[in-house]
């Protein structure tokens, strides 16, 4: 295999990944307009339910079940999923869209840094941390923050590294049904939630627009394309080049929901950034000497 073929799959995967992340936080957004009627609970249930109900209509995974094993990692992968989705639309209640992502992503640089061993990975690692100290308002601003929504986003960084690890392990045992089983799974976490909270207002024909934007942007699209980009890339790396989701969120922060960041954030996102393409450069070398999921 040549090097230019062998690098095909990773260069796929950086793709659909950044795809999938704009696709999040674009859906994030529009998810945060349905809190004044149906919560956070609510917006959660919405978005998990209705992409489980699209995906169990388009991929029909019961076909292909038999006796598969994994069924603990499915699950694991499921609840992960759901929790996290659901703490996270908490934390969007109180503190900014790009601040919360911020906090979130602390999951996943943990799991960055655990898997790292080669110096160029610390470098880009630590540019991360550099820009998301400066996108967190922690110079005489961080006492203005709730610290419940605070609270709440650092546990969706914890469901989102546990996602990361258990995701790649289900995408490995169940291929392309993993997202559809796993949403399915978060749903049933989500809804009693969502029920328990909105009650009848779920059911307003006016909101299911909104509702099924909020399930295809957030959910069915992203977690698509992000389970074929964790089957090909090493956890590491993909933890790494999601310190762009921060950066995404904060610009969608400002254009969808009129939020503002000063210049040293804007400084931040450009300092995140560079770690990302830094991260996707440096991973086809040792890509095309390792074995890529199928």
């Amino acid at each position: 295999m040549s090097p230019r073929s062998a690098a095909a799959p990773v260069a796929l995967a950086i793709g659909v990944l950044l795809i999938s992340m704009v696709s999040y936080q674009c859906g994030a957004s529009l998810a945060k307009h349905l809190f004044p009627e149906v919560g956070a609970q609510g917006a959660t249930a919405y978005r998990l339910g209705l992409s489980a109900l699209i995906m169990l209509a388009w991929r029909r995974p019961w076909r292909r079940l038999g006796m598969r094993r994994g069924r603990r990692v499915i699950w694991g992968y499921g609840l992960a999923m759901g929790a996290m989705n659901l703490v996270f639309y908490m934390s969007l209640r109180t503190i900014p869209l790009g601040i919360a992502v911020a906090l979130e992503f602390t999951g996943p640089l943990v799991l960055a840094l655990l898997g790292s061993r080669r110096l160029v990975d610390f470098v880009w690692i630590a540019l991360v941390v550099a820009g998301l100290a400066l996108l967190l308002p922690l110079r005489g601003q961080m006492h203005a923050l709730d610290p419940v929504g605070v609270m709440y986003a650092l546990a969706a960084g914890v469901g989102w590294a546990l996602y990361i690890v258990l995701g790649k392990q289900a995408g490995a045992a169940y291929g392309g049904d993993a997202v559809t089983l796993g949403t399915t799974i978060g749903a049933l976490l989500a809804i009693p939630f969502g029920v328990a909270h909105a009650g009848s207002a779920l059911l307003s024909p006016a909101l299911l627009p909104y509702a099924l934007g909020v399930a295809l942007l957030s959910s069915a699209l992203p977690y698509s394309l992000e389970m074929m980009a964790l089957t090909r890339l090493p956890a590491r790396t993909f933890s790494t080049l999601l310190s762009l989701e921060p950066a995404i969120a904060a610009v969608a922060g400002v254009a969808l929901l009129g939020e503002r960041l000063s210049l040293l954030q804007w400084l931040a996102i450009v300092a995140i950034i560079v770690a990302a393409a830094g991260t996707a450069l440096s991973v086809r070398r040792p890509a095309l000497s390792e074995p890529l999921a199928t």
